[in-house]
């Protein structure tokens, strides 16, 4: 049942994606834009930044690189969910969705479904640019170790995207939630440079969000070949935070669907 109803989903937005087509080649044509603008900034930096980058090879494009490919997933997570719903609610189908006997939390998972299957994508494209016209040496020898990575990474940044769809559910507009986090990890979570040049205050405060903990797993695994023993912290860390904010994205969730429906504006826009 599962299966049959995520099917259905990504079925029914990958037919939207692909009638914009001229949308789709943009994307490629951004994001090969966009590697190539890091390479020149990788260039003008020469050997300056070897030092902070000795534990992920030395090198900051590759760096970079997997920082700007998996920021994919940060946006997609925490957007994707809010989009959906505001989406739903201005086509006047979110309530007829929530009569449904798929439990609402469900809706909004696979409501995002095709946006992370997108966003790997994205992903896989960034790497490939990487591998076959930037010439970076990725390491695939941890396959499933990446997988583990990836899924951790989706379940942790979709819950905070849940939860911050329930303040558009209520609020219809108003967003706190996604600028806020989305802020603080392009800002501290290591994306486009180490955490190790942030003053201390900074650096502590980044250990708080998982975005520190999947970048570095994944560049270790990716450009170093570290095995699981080599990314244990990291990957137990993700499943700490996987553990914890999913409950609370359920429960949050299900407060903003009842207080909608009690107020009458479930499908208001």
């Amino acid at each position: 049942m599962f299966l049959r109803k995520a099917a259905a989903f990504i079925k029914k937005d990958f037919l939207t994606e692909i009638s914009y087509k001229s949308g789709f080649l943009s994307s490629l044509i951004g994001i090969f834009f966009a590697a190539l603008t890091f390479f020149f900034i990788s260039k003008l930096f020469g050997q300056a930044a070897a030092p902070y980058l000795q534990e992920y090879g030395g090198e900051y494009f590759p760096f970079v690189l997997i920082g700007i490919a998996f920021s994919t997933f940060l946006s997609t997570g925490l957007g994707s969910s809010a989009a959906a719903i505001r989406q739903e609610q201005m086509l006047g189908t979110l309530e007829a969705m929530l009569i449904t006997p798929t439990r609402a939390s469900s809706i909004t998972i696979y409501l995002s479904l095709w946006n992370f299957i997108f966003s790997s994508f994205h992903i896989l494209v960034y790497l490939l640019l990487g591998r076959f016209v930037f010439g970076i040496r990725f390491s695939v020898s941890q396959p499933f170790l990446i997988l583990l990575i990836l899924f951790l990474s989706i379940l942790t940044f979709s819950s905070i995207g849940i939860i911050s769809s329930s303040f558009v559910m209520i609020f219809k507009r108003g967003d706190p939630v996604n600028w806020i986090v989305s802020t603080a990890f392009e800002l501290l979570g290591g994306i486009y440079y180490p955490i190790s040049i942030l003053p201390e205050p900074l650096q502590i405060i980044s250990h708080f969000l998982p975005i520190t903990y999947a970048l570095k797993a994944l560049r270790g695994v990716l450009l170093m070949g570290y095995s699981f023993s080599q990314v244990k912290i990291e990957v137990l860390a993700l499943f700490g935070f996987a553990v914890i904010l999913f409950p609370l994205a359920v429960f949050f969730f299900e407060y903003a669907l009842k207080r909608a429906k009690k107020d009458g504006s479930l499908c208001q826009y």
